[in-house]
C-alpha cells in the first residue's frame, strides 16, 4: 500500500534499535526521508547504513539525548522542519515506588513525558503552517493497563497521553494529527531489559519469566517490532488525517476490557 508520504521528512527519536528502528524502516521503505536520533553513535551508524541499504535511499542519523535542550537542538538541526515526528525512548526498569526518590520521578518525567512534549512544542506549529504533520508517540500499554512494577511509567506516560489528548484537538483542522501507540509485550531489547529487571527483583530464571509472559498473552507470542512499525507508518500516512488524539493498543489482545 502506498501511504502517500513519499518525499516527506521524518525524525524518529530512539531510532537506532527496537521499535524506533522498525518505525524508521517502515517509513523509509515508503520513500520518506528519515533521520534517526539516539544517544549511541555506533548503533546509529549501523542502523542508518542497514536501513539505507534496504530502503534504497539515505537515512541520516544524529547523536542526541532528547531529554536535554542541546540534544533537541541537535536533532532538529539534523532534520529541520520535519513533517513526521516519532517520539520514542527508553522507559524505566521495574521497581517498587517506595524505593524511588524525587530525582527518580524527575528523570522518568524527563524521559517519558517532558522530552516528547518539548519535541512537539518545537515542531507542531511548523507542521500546521505547512498544512501537513503526523506525530506518533510510542508509549506503553501501562497507560491503559497499569503495571504494578512500573509505577514510573504508569505516571509519566499517562501524563504524556493526557497532554496529547488536548493538543491533538487543536491541530487536526490544519491536517496535523497526534496519536499514541501502546505496545504490549514486544520482542525487543527493551522487553529483555524489563525481564532482566524482574529477574533481579524475584530471583526467578530469565527463561521462566520470558515464557510465562508469552503464555499469558492471548496471541501466545510476543509481538514483533515490525508490527509496531507498520502501525505507526499507517498513522503517519496521508490516509490517517481523520485519526487524532487516539491511543492504539498493539498488545495481542491482552487488555481485558471491551472499550
Amino acid at each position: 500500500m502506498d501511504l502517500g508520504i513519499a518525499g516527506r521528512r521524518a525524525l524518529v527519536t530512539g531510532g537506532s534499535r527496537g521499535m524506533g528502528r522498525a518505525c524508521a524502516e517502515a517509513l523509509a521503505r515508503d520513500g520518506v526521508h528519515v533521520t534517526i536520533a539516539a544517544r549511541t553513535l555506533s548503533t546509529l551508524e549501523q542502523a542508518s547504513a542497514e536501513i539505507s541499504a534496504a530502503a534504497g535511499l539515505p537515512v541520516a542519523h544524529v547523536v542526541a539525548d532528547l531529554t536535554t535542550e542541546e540534544g533537541r537542538t541537535a536533532a532538529l538541526a539534523a532534520c529541520p522542519a520535519p513533517d513526521i515526528l516519532i517520539n520514542n525512548g527508553d522507559g524505566e526498569p521495574p521497581g517498587d515506588y517506595r524505593d524511588y526518590a524525587r530525582a527518580d520521578w524527575i528523570r522518568a518525567l524527563d524521559r517519558m513525558m517532558l522530552a516528547p512534549i518539548e519535541m512537539m512544542r518545537l515542531t507542531v506549529d511548523g507542521m500546521m503552517d505547512r498544512g501537513f504533520g503526523r506525530v506518533v508517540n510510542i508509549v506503553s500499554r501501562s497507560v491503559k493497563t497499569p503495571q504494578l512494577d512500573l509505577s514510573l511509567s504508569n505516571g509519566a506516560r499517562s501524563g504524556l497521553v493526557g497532554f496529547t489528548a488536548g493538543l491533538a484537538r487543536q491541530t487536526v483542522a490544519r491536517n496535523v494529527t497526534i496519536n499514541n501507540v501502546l505496545p504490549g509485550i514486544i520482542a525487543s531489547d527493551a522487553q529483555k531489559h524489563h525481564v532482566e529487571g524482574l529477574v533481579a527483583i524475584t530471583g526467578r530464571p530469565f527463561e521462566d519469566i520470558w515464557a510465562e509472559r508469552m503464555k499469558q498473552n492471548p496471541a501466545g507470542r510476543y509481538g514483533e517490532p515490525a508490527e509496531i512499525g507498520a502501525c505507526v507508518a499507517f498513522l503517519c500516512s496521508a490516509y490517517a488525517g481523520f485519526i487524532t488524539g487516539q491511543s492504539l493498543l498493539v498488545d495481542g489482545g491482552q487488555y481485558p476490557g471491551t472499550y
